[in-house]
């Protein structure tokens, strides 16, 4: 296992300078940053140059991305047009997102494999029909409509949760836009878990276990529940790294200062410093994700072995 674990660390370091590279190139790719930061004015030749040379605008691209990796080994993403460092702002969203993550990617994981459980195991029946239609209704809806519905609904006309959250982080006002980040995802996993649990549940494993007497929780939980979430897990490993740079438009209406915030006026401004710092550690996450995700399969099933 040690082995594997060193062998897929070293392979993640040629796909972190691609992708890093790819998203340096494509940012880069929008336009001149210093003519949007001047919005509509034509910008003084000399300030210009001299905000290229100090951002080290005027080098070629591939010099600028060598300069940002060696700053990275220092921790060090630059800083904003504004003067304000990245890696200060990085201290402030990924807290509030990691919360926001948590609290949606809790309710994915419990209600989505719950209610895919039930489906099924009770294929054909009420159950199952309810959590198809529950799951494609959410799914055909846009995110933003099931975010500003509910924030009146719960927030603004019953008053049951805040209805923004700005910097009150606490578990009571994330559980709304936790439930609105998690809604899409949540249904994609019931409908898989749903779809593996009816197929595994035909499986000669499930008919032995049964024929030896072992009670029907015992059979669900520690065979036929392991063994069907192996494909879920996978959606889960790279749904997570998605939950948090899909948090924009959440982010946005329930007013919380986190990664999709700041991103949001990063490409807006064309502050590449900061959307290329927050994009960076979004991939980091995603390989770390993918990493936990594969060994993740040998827990689930004793006959995977990684030599």
């Amino acid at each position: 296992m040690g082995r594997y674990v060193l062998r897929r660390l070293l392979q993640m370091i040629p796909v972190f300078i691609g992708t890093t590279f790819l998203i340096f190139f494509m940012v880069h790719a929008l336009g001149d940053p210093v003519n949007a930061l001047f919005g509509d004015k034509a910008p003084d030749p000399a300030v210009a140059a001299q905000i290229r040379k100090q951002y080290n605008l005027d080098d070629p691209l591939w010099l600028q991305y060598l300069k940002y990796m060696s700053n990275l080994f220092h921790w060090d993403f630059g800083t904003t047009f504004s003067g304000q460092s990245v890696t200060s702002l990085l201290a402030i969203a990924y807290p509030a997102t990691i919360k926001l993550t948590a609290v949606a990617f809790t309710i994915e994981v419990i209600f989505g494999v719950g209610f895919g459980l039930i489906s099924g195991l009770r294929r054909g029946g009420v159950a199952d029909n309810s959590v198809l239609i529950l799951t494609l209704v959410v799914i055909s809806i846009p995110t933003f409509v099931t975010g500003y519905v509910l924030q009146y609904l719960f927030g603004v006309k019953w008053n049951v949760v805040p209805a923004t959250v700005g910097d009150d982080l606490s578990l009571n006002s994330l559980i709304l836009p936790g439930i609105v980040l998690a809604s899409v995802s949540l249904a994609y996993v019931a409908r898989l878990t749903r779809t593996s649990v009816a197929e595994n549940s035909k499986a000669d494993y499930v008919r032995t276990a049964t024929a030896k007497g072992l009670p029907r929780r015992r059979v669900v939980i520690n065979h036929l529940l392991r063994n069907s979430l192996i494909p879920v897990v996978t959606f889960l490993g790279t749904d997570l790294g998605a939950l948090m740079g899909g948090a924009l438009v959440t982010e946005r209406i329930f007013n919380i200062h986190g990664v999709g915030f700041y991103l949001y006026q990063g490409i807006v401004r064309q502050n590449s410093n900061t959307v290329v710092g927050f994009v960076t550690i979004l991939v980091i996450i995603f390989l770390a994700a993918n990493l936990l995700v594969d060994l993740l399969y040998a827990v689930l099933d004793p006959r995977i072995r990684y030599a």
